[in-house]
């Protein structure tokens, strides 16, 4: 039976590798079509490979807990005739032998160079191959603070490099080189008192969650905030059949805020901001050792009714890790309800392609005057923040933003 390959698919639009957590089945094994065999996770969910045909597994090249690049031969497996032309391999053009790979110099071949801006020779072309790669991900660096690795040598980068490790990390260690600078035999010192120390390997999701609040930290954030009044959406939550979440409401309300401005939304680059095409919204769902942010699309356009399904669909398929590639594409902003650990105000950060996040507290009762009955009456208040990039937004734009999310939460029964 013909052999074919089973490879690393692209798994996302920014999904590069994907490590293996578990193989599926066993070298011999018959395997239907759209079976899962194996089963990898990236940095943000878990996902299974599937057969394209019906056939036999061969020879499984794949490790548990490496981490491989998309195209890496993961497996070899046999297929019917019928199926190998139908999967177009029969038409894949063979690969280059030995000798057609040689330089054209040493294959006595010739060819003009007339008009070429550069002539390079075969013979500095690398030829190699790249199955994996280590199960890290690449972001962009942030220097330490002052205090610390202020200035990284050649050497003392080099080092890094060898561990893994980024500038971010030697924000613990004291300098005793010029001006505080952090010497390669400090670096060794602070790795020596590591040992002395319970460690355990960080998940490919904290790491992913690690590298995009260094790269959103680049930027100049500030958060404000303002109490806003539960109760209309209280009790028009009692009477909603399905009953949206809190932070749905939060949702929608930022959604049609945005809509009305889209400048507040928007990206700078360079010297132009960026109005973005839709309002799209994400939203965070804590997981073991991190947290999704599964996104609505054109929240703006649909009603409150209408996207309870989608939303609760959504938060289950992000527990479960496993949220279609279309949800896993980050939208202009998120919303976080962190009012659900109890937390009254907090500042979280937007992720590195938003500039906004809006966190809803938890809700508290607290006596509020009222004119119309001239005495302090009991109501349900909640604190809502908005983080931002201050590019972007001054505290009044992000202030008058914010009101209007409150304002539209007064009226739930219009969202």
């Amino acid at each position: 039976m013909p052999t074919i390959p089973i490879l690393m698919p692209q798994l996302g639009e920014s999904i590069a590798e994907a490590t293996v957590v578990r193989v599926l089945v066993q070298p011999g094994d018959k395997v239907t079509a759209e079976q899962d065999i194996f089963e990898v996770e990236t940095n943000k969910a878990t996902m299974g490979i599937i057969a394209p045909a019906a056939g036999t597994m061969g020879q499984i090249h794949a490790q548990v807990g490496t981490s491989y690049a998309v195209g890496a031969n993961l497996a070899s497996f046999e297929v019917s005739k019928e199926d190998f032309d139908a999967l177009g391999f029969a038409e894949s053009k063979p690969t280059a032998t030995q000798e057609e790979r040689q330089p054209r110099a040493v294959r006595g071949e010739q060819e003009s160079t007339a008009g070429v801006h550069f002539a390079v020779s075969d013979a500095d072309t690398i030829y190699q191959k790249q199955p994996t790669v280590e199960p890290v991900v690449g972001g962009l660096p942030v220097p330490a603070g002052a205090a610390g690795a202020s200035y990284i040598s050649p050497r003392m980068r080099a080092r890094m490099a060898e561990l893994g490790l980024n500038a971010a990390d030697l924000a613990g260690v004291a300098g005793t080189g010029a001006g505080g600078r952090v010497t390669v035999e400090d670096f060794e010192q602070f790795l020596r008192s590591l040992e002395q120390h319970r460690m355990t390997p960080a998940s490919p999701m904290r790491m992913a969650v690690a590298d995009a609040m260094r790269r959103s930290c680049t930027r100049p954030l500030a958060t404000v905030g303002a109490s806003v009044v539960l109760d209309p959406m209280l009790a028009h939550r009692k009477k909603a059949n399905p009953k949206p979440g809190p932070a749905l409401y939060a949702i929608r309300a930022l959604a049609i805020a945005l809509s009305e401005n889209t400048h507040m939304a928007g990206r700078l680059v360079g010297t132009r901001i960026v109005h973005p095409l839709a309002i799209d919204i994400g939203f965070a769902v804590e997981v073991d050792d991190g947290v999704l942010v599964p996104t609505l699309r054109e929240v703006d356009k649909t009603p409150l009714a209408t996207i309870v399904d989608r939303y609760n669909k959504l938060v289950d398929q992000a527990r479960n890790r496993r949220l279609p590639k279309d949800s896993s594409r980050p939208g202009i902003a998120t919303v976080t309800n962190f009012g659900t650990f109890g937390i009254v105000w907090a500042t979280p950060i937007p992720l590195p392609e938003q500039n906004l996040v809006l966190g809803l507290g938890a809700g508290t009762k607290s006596p509020v005057w009222s004119e119309e009955v001239n005495q302090f009456i009991p109501v349900t208040m909640a604190e809502l923040t908005l983080s931002f990039d201050h590019r972007i937004l001054d505290g009044g734009g992000a202030g008058r933003l914010l009101a209007r999310v409150g304002q539209l939460l007064q009226t739930p029964e219009k969202l």
